[in-house]
């Protein structure tokens, strides 16, 4: 197939990787892609947010698949384009996209899916807000309605910093308060064709910037897949994807379709989990980031079945996906400054070094052509992906070759899977 991934970060880099390694002799191209993921696949300096270049950009190649990778495309109308053109594409329209474009919308259509979620506030002005945060109380969880690029999230028992988050972001529109929920969270997807929902494998990711959930809100600093642990509550990850699968994304999908909204693409289900007991802190409407370069090197099934099943609606009679009994880690390179004002140009080396041993591999989330290799351009920089038998040696072998890698003021987690047998 002919296939197109819209998206320049480590997400997409992982999702073209996985594309390719089927061997089937795919055409894959990434837009805009970066200097990393140039290195081993076909880029065109396109926006991907753009409906009409990205659509435009589809029809030049002849694209028989569209995967689109972040959420700002979806939310601007990407996939509707393309797909009134007849090209096949692997991500929900505009209106389906405001399952993660609107936390409120979210939380109306679980109300009304029975979906189990914690107790939320809508705040929309100042004036509200007070005696919204005296209603949820601590610990506080603060979040913007709109996008906000994995910073819009504040969990504080400190009201004076709760309240300034709301101030903050109720400059560019509403906040929800939330209850918050306590147990370990797990992020588990679903490709679905509006009808149809199928099940990946779930990873845990580490949100925070520094080890011991210290340290702000990042997009994510690493990720590991499976879960072991999940045994010890359910039996085994099977049965608790079963349970998602029934409680969760079915009925999530059902409700969207009823409202003439079908869901067609990836459904990221962001997921406590307290003895028995599953909720939805959010959703996303796309691949997660680092999950995804966590999940897809562990798939055994072609992804590619799997996304052209979910954009021409024949996911019924698609098989479910088979995934392999390796655990993969993933271990998120950051610049100095991030998540704040990153330090930009800063030289990589160490690679090929990090990469020789055939087990460890690096999706390139924001690199850049320096005057003598690849510069940091961005603040995730890379992703290191550790393979092993188990979580343990699969974190041994990513953490090798993080240490391989030369990159000044770098910061990383040195806890990602620690302690996971």
């Amino acid at each position: 197939m002919r296939i197109l991934v819209l998206g320049s970060g480590a997400r997409e880099h992982a999702i073209a990787r996985a594309l390719l390694a089927e061997d089937a002799g795919h055409d894959v191209v990434v837009a805009p892609g970066n200097a990393g993921i140039a290195r081993t696949t076909r880029t065109e300096p396109v926006d991907a947010a753009a409906p009409g270049a990205a659509t435009a950009l589809a029809q030049r190649l002849g694209s028989d698949l569209v995967v689109v990778g972040p959420e700002a495309p979806l939310v601007a109308g990407v996939a509707d384009a393309i797909r009134e053109q007849g090209i096949p594409v692997f991500g929900p329209d505009r209106d389906a996209a405001a399952l993660e474009g609107s936390k409120a919308f979210a939380k109306r259509i679980m109300a009304e899916a029975g979906v189990p979620t914690g107790r939320a506030v809508h705040v929309r002005t100042a004036a509200d807000l007070d005696g919204a945060l005296a209603t949820t109380g601590s610990p506080y969880v603060v979040k913007a309605d709109g996008l906000a690029a994995g910073k819009g999230v504040l969990v504080t028992e400190d009201v004076a910093a709760a309240r300034a988050h709301a101030l903050r972001w109720l400059e560019t529109g509403p906040v929800l308060l939330e209850e918050f929920l306590a147990g370990r969270e797990v992020s588990l997807f679903f490709v679905s064709d509006g009808t149809t929902v199928l099940p990946l494998s779930p990873a845990q990711d580490f949100k925070r910037l520094q080890d011991g959930d210290a340290g702000p809100n990042t997009g994510g600093m690493g990720a590991y897949s499976p879960l072991p642990w999940l045994a010890d509550a359910f039996g085994g990850e099977d049965r608790f994807v079963e349970v998602v699968r029934q409680e969760v994304a079915e009925p999530v999908i059902a409700r969207l379709a009823e409202e003439g909204t079908p869901f067609v693409g990836l459904l990221y289900c962001g997921l406590v989990v307290d003895g028995t007991a599953v909720r939805v802190i959010e959703f996303n409407a796309r691949f997660g980031d680092p999950e995804t370069q966590v999940v897809l090197p562990r798939l055994a099934s072609p992804l590619s079945t799997l996304l052209h099943g979910a954009a021409t609606g024949t996911l019924g009679s698609t098989d479910a996906p088979a995934f392999r009994a390796d655990a993969a880690v993933g271990v998120v390179l950051a610049s100095e400054g991030y998540p704040g004002e990153p330090v930009l140009g800063a030289p990589i080396d160490g690679l090929a070094e990090a990469e020789a041993s055939g087990r460890v591999h690096v999706d390139h989330a924001a690199t850049a052509a320096g005057a003598d290799g690849l510069v940091a351009a961005g603040g995730r920089v890379l992703t290191v992906v550790g393979l092993g038998s188990g979580v343990a040696e699969a974190r041994a072998t990513a953490y090798a070759g993080v240490h391989a890698i030369r990159f000044p003021g770098s910061q990383h987690r040195t806890d990602i899977a620690e302690g996971i047998a």
